[in-house]
């Protein structure tokens, strides 16, 4: 089951969060369909935010597709995401890289700036497609 990690200093709002990390489950292949999300009420009490807000993103996971609510039962993945299993040699190689950003004295937010700038070099021909892709998408 996923544990939803909240940054209330990140500027990104605590719904996006849920919405994003549950996303990352699935790509990763942490979350499998069939597999049950933890209820409104488990996320509040692990968590401390307002229930409204894990239905908020509960439903605009529904809306893209990726999870259904049964009413009395749970909400339950309905698709995955997965590409990247979690037990990849890529993220064994990305690991390593990171452990080693990190002995070299760069903090979280170098480290994403710099992978972030790697990958937009990589991935410049995928950018133009994905924003127009994206432009009624708020995820």
């Amino acid at each position: 089951m996923v544990e939803y990690r909240i940054d209330r200093h990140s500027g990104v709002a605590t719904y996006v969060q849920i919405v994003q990390q549950t996303k990352q489950a699935l790509r990763l292949g942490m979350l499998r369909p069939g597999d049950k999300l933890p209820t409104a009420r488990e996320v509040v009490k692990a968590t401390a935010i307002n229930p409204n807000t894990v239905l908020k993103a509960y439903r605009e996971l529904e809306r893209d597709g990726l999870v259904e609510a049964r009413r009395g039962l749970g909400t339950f993945v309905r698709r995955g995401l997965s590409t990247a299993p979690a037990d990849s040699p890529l993220r064994t190689e990305l690991d390593a890289w990171a452990a080693r950003a990190r002995a070299a004295g760069l903090d979280r937010d170098d480290v994403a700036a710099l992978f972030t700038a790697v990958l937009d070099e990589h991935f410049a021909g995928d950018l133009a497609g994905q924003d127009q892709h994206s432009q009624g998408d708020p995820s």
